[in-house]
């Protein structure tokens, strides 16, 4: 077995296990700042969730994110990334000012353009911050010749796969609305370049691991991913493409990402989503009946 297979599998368990670790140990949370109600929203049906799952499988993905990186300037990124998904998420979802209407990108956008910083506009900075600065990270300041790369080249290289990183992370958050949905679609999203081996493989398996590790308590309403958790996912999956795709396929999954996001902000996924066949089983898959509107 290569060395390659071996950094795949061995950062898929061990995303897999610390989140599940973590959130078995999390419930000892009587010292949490806030104590557990803190901790708990109410879901679709409007029954208690908890949102512990969120820094449980942000744990599993920087642990794995680590073994599975093929260099250490790529664990770095990695790390930056996910972190930064996880804390500016964690942010939004523990201070949100929940009577407020200001909702969407567009809306926190429009907030930030009036002066008036929302916890919403505070992660869309915080996370636009983190995936640049991860971006500048893992992004090689030399070509494949060891000559070095022109500097425009290199920048717009840069603002290219860190606005990928934080529209994945955005997108993979608006999806967190149904048990299970985010969690399989990360998943689905990165086995394929977790299998391919390139570059990118062993921190998409630490998503795949992290994702199988929440996907049981999630799909049962026991827990669910929060913006910390649901970021924390997308933003080391936008890693893993950064890492592996070359700049036409960025491009064009960023496009994707864009188009998807600005959709979202006047249709329904979740609609979309029941009226699609396969779209639908797909999601439903595992999940109590019942999670989709009349």
């Amino acid at each position: 077995m290569s060395a390659r297979v071996v950094r795949r599998l061995g950062a898929g368990a061990a995303a897999a296990l610390v989140t599940l670790g973590a959130r078995t140990a999390l419930p000892l949370r009587e010292g949490l700042i806030g104590g557990p109600e803190r901790w708990n929203r109410s879901n679709h049906r409007g029954e208690p969730v908890s949102l512990l799952e969120g820094p449980a499988a942000a744990a599993g993905l920087l642990v794995g994110a680590v073994l599975g990186a093929t260099t250490a300037r790529d664990a770095v990124g990695a790390v930056v990334a996910t972190a930064g998904g996880a804390a500016f998420g964690l942010v939004d979802d523990l201070t949100e000012d929940t009577g407020a209407r200001t909702k969407g990108l567009r809306g926190h956008l429009g907030a930030l353009a009036h002066g008036r910083v929302t916890t919403g506009g505070l992660k869309v900075l915080g996370i636009g911050a983190t995936a640049l600065a991860a971006a500048a990270i893992v992004t090689p300041g030399h070509g494949a010749d060891g000559s070095r790369r022109h500097p425009l080249s290199w920048a717009a290289d840069v603002a290219a796969s860190g606005a990928l990183i934080a529209a994945t992370a955005n997108l993979v958050n608006l999806l967190d609305l149904r048990p299970g949905r985010a969690v399989k679609a990360a998943g689905l999203a990165a086995a394929p370049i977790a299998l391919a081996g390139g570059a990118g493989a062993g921190v998409a398996g630490a998503v795949v691991g992290a994702a199988l590790g929440a996907v049981r308590a999630d799909l049962a309403e026991r827990d669910m991913l929060g913006d910390g958790g649901a970021n924390a996912l997308g933003a080391l999956l936008g890693t893993a493409v950064v890492l592996d795709a070359r700049r036409p396929v960025r491009l064009a999954l960023l496009a994707g990402a864009v188009a998807l996001t600005v959709v979202s902000e006047r249709v329904s996924f979740t609609q979309v989503i029941a009226r699609t066949p396969g779209l639908r089983e797909l999601d439903a898959l595992g999940r109590r009946p019942g999670a989709y509107p009349a």
